[in-house]
C-alpha cells in the first residue's frame, strides 16, 4: 500500500505530460490555463495586499483587544468563555491570526479545557470572513456585495452559539 501512494502521484503526472506532448489541443488548453490564473493573481493582489496591511493595523493599533474588552461582558453574560473572546473578533479578519491566538490559548489553558474546546469547534465551524469575500468578489470584479456580508456575520454569531451550545452538551 505504501508503495502505491507514493508511486500514484508520478504516474499521474507522466500521463499527463505524455498527453501533454503528443496532443496539441491539451497543450494550448494547459498554456490558456497558466496564463488565465496568472491574470487572476494579478487581480487579486491589490485586494490580498490591502487586507494584509489592515489586518497588521488593526492587531498593532490596539483596536482589537479594547473591542475583545468591550464585548467580554456581553459574552460572559451569554456564557461564551471570557478566553475565546479575542478569537471570535479575530476569526472574520485573520485565520493566522486566529490561529495563533488558539495556539496561546492552547499553551495557557491546556487543550482539553472547555474555552479551548469551544474555540477547536469555533474554528472548524467558520471561516474568515473578509478574506473569503475579499478575494472571491475582487477576482469576480463585483462591486456591490449586497447581504454577502451581513449574512457571513449572521453565520459566524450561530456558529459561535452553536459551538458554545455543542461544547456546554459533549465536555461539561
Amino acid at each position: 500500500m505504501d508503495y502505491f501512494a507514493k508511486s500514484t502521484l508520478p504516474f499521474i503526472l507522466s500521463v499527463a505530460s505524455v498527453f501533454l506532448i503528443f496532443n496539441k489541443n491539451y497543450t494550448d488548453a494547459f498554456i490558456d490555463g497558466i496564463k488565465s490564473g496568472m491574470d487572476t493573481t494579478i487581480n487579486i493582489l491589490p485586494t490580498l495586499i490591502i487586507l494584509m496591511c489592515a489586518t497588521r493595523m488593526l492587531s498593532a493599533s490596539g483596536f482589537l483587544g479594547a473591542l475583545t474588552e468591550f464585548l467580554t461582558p456581553v459574552t460572559t453574560f451569554l456564557h461564551i468563555p471570557p478566553e475565546i473572546v479575542s478569537i471570535i473578533v479575530m476569526r472574520p479578519i485573520s485565520g493566522s491570526g486566529c490561529t495563533a491566538l488558539i495556539d496561546n490559548l492552547f499553551s495557557s489553558s491546556g487543550p482539553d479545557s472547555f474555552a479551548s474546546l469551544c474555540a477547536s469547534i469555533i474554528m472548524g465551524s467558520s471561516d474568515t470572513i473578509f478574506f473569503t469575500l475579499f478575494m472571491y468578489f475582487g477576482a469576480a470584479g463585483v462591486k456591490k456585495t449586497r447581504y454577502a456580508v451581513a449574512a457571513s456575520f449572521l453565520t459566524l454569531i450561530f456558529c459561535v452559539t452553536l459551538s458554545v451550545m455543542l461544547a456546554n452538551l459533549f465536555f461539561k
